[in-house]
């Protein structure tokens, strides 16, 4: 009998370790912005965030093009020559990976956490726990840290909120698909996940006190899960109606095929005719 050993394929792990240090540093910053204060302002979330994503892609792009996200790879697949039978695949390496980031983002707070609720009188699972659910899934407007009150709730729509993440995606989907063309001879080849990482950051300042600004389903998706069975029940999926689902899942989707297709109809003909090759 011949020992043989599974290898794990290098795209699985790419997509898995990518994501979830992703959410990993994502989220935690947002833990430590909630918990402890020790970030002071949407700005110095966004760019741990920003930080956090360009190392991802610097530690994994070689091992799968470091997609780390269900929207890219969704936009990838209509825009480029990535296959189809792929994408399912590595949507559920992405999901791994930020479940598992929340689950040990959950070890390490959760005593801090429960003081946390307690101090401030939050029953998890209660009316106004989005205030502390926030650290993993996301709502509209941003809570802060409070419970959502009407007054704040009327100011940004299910509309305004799709608005923001489909055109935050939009805006990513088409840095990325613009940075990586080799016929774009001012893209910024080794500083492509720097570029990546401040576009995030930049769009978080922008619509982070809309939205949390998501613009990744597997970021959003499987955190809310992870918080829906650590104790907070229904709240992450009821207290923006359906808007986890069309303003976190169905508005990145949309923004990153439109933001390719901009990319496609308007940028890539250029490239192509500056190298000299005939746009399509």
């Amino acid at each position: 009998m011949s020992g043989r050993t599974t290898r794990v394929p290098p795209w699985f792990v790419g997509e898995c370790l990518g994501t979830f240090i992703l959410v990993f540093f994502g989220c935690g910053s947002v833990a430590t912005a909630v918990l402890t204060g020790a970030q002071v302002g949407i700005f110095q979330v966004a760019i741990v965030w920003g930080i956090g994503i360009a190392t991802a892609i610097y530690l994994t792009g070689s091992l799968s093009g470091a997609h780390l996200n269900p929207a890219v790879t969704v936009g990838f697949a209509v825009w480029s020559d990535f296959q189809w039978s792929m994408v399912p695949r590595y949507m559920a390496a992405q999901f791994a990976g930020a479940f598992l980031a929340s689950a040990a983002l959950y070890g390490i707070y959760h005593g801090i956490l429960g003081a946390y609720e307690v101090s401030h009188h939050i029953v998890r699972g209660g009316a106004g726990s989005e205030a502390t659910a926030m650290i993993f899934g996301e709502f509209f407007p941003n809570p802060g840290g409070r419970p959502l009150t009407d007054v704040a709730r009327s100011t940004v729509t299910t509309k305004t909120a799709f608005l923001a993440e489909a055109l935050g995606t939009g805006i990513l989907m088409l840095v990325i698909l613009g940075s990586v063309d080799e016929r774009n001879t001012s893209r910024p080849k080794a500083l492509t996940a720097v570029t990546v990482g401040l576009t995030i950051t930049i769009l978080i300042s922008l619509m982070g006190p809309v939205t949390m600004a998501a613009f990744n389903p597997a970021r959003d998706l499987a955190p809310r899960l992870f918080s829906s069975l650590a104790g907070w029940g229904s709240v992450p999926f009821s207290v923006n109606g359906s808007g986890w689902l069309t303003v976190y899942v169905v508005a990145p989707f949309t923004g990153a095929v439109v933001g390719g297709g901009i990319y496609r109809q308007l940028l890539a003909p250029g490239y192509a005719s500056t190298d000299g090759s005939n746009g399509r």
